[in-house]
């Protein structure tokens, strides 16, 4: 863990794409990495914020979304696969709402 994180990450894997969560003491982060390729969506640790759309997870934000679905479908879009193959470990299946 890096500086600033407050609990264990967790992982899910499927279809070539490792899903990373992790929560610091700002944001909640579900970084993904395919055949070299990342994304990150964030959102603020009180869940009230717009997700953000990153290309890695310390990169610059690209977009913001209001839904989790369009936040993967554009996570999705940078690593060149479909949003429907992205997992999506348990504790992150909850951003956006």
């Amino acid at each position: 863990m890096t500086d600033g994180e407050t609990t264990a990450e967790t992982e899910a894997s499927a279809n070539g794409i490792t899903a990373t969560y992790t929560e610091t003491d700002t944001e909640r982060l579900l970084s993904f990495e395919a055949d070299g390729r990342t994304a990150a969506i964030a959102q603020n640790t009180e869940g009230y914020a717009m997700l953000k759309v990153r290309p890695s997870r310390h990169g610059d934000e690209l977009e913001r979304y209001y839904g989790f679905d369009m936040a993967l479908d554009h996570a999705a879009e940078l690593l060149g696969v479909s949003q429907h193959d992205l997992p999506i470990p348990e504790a992150a299946e909850d951003l956006g709402m």
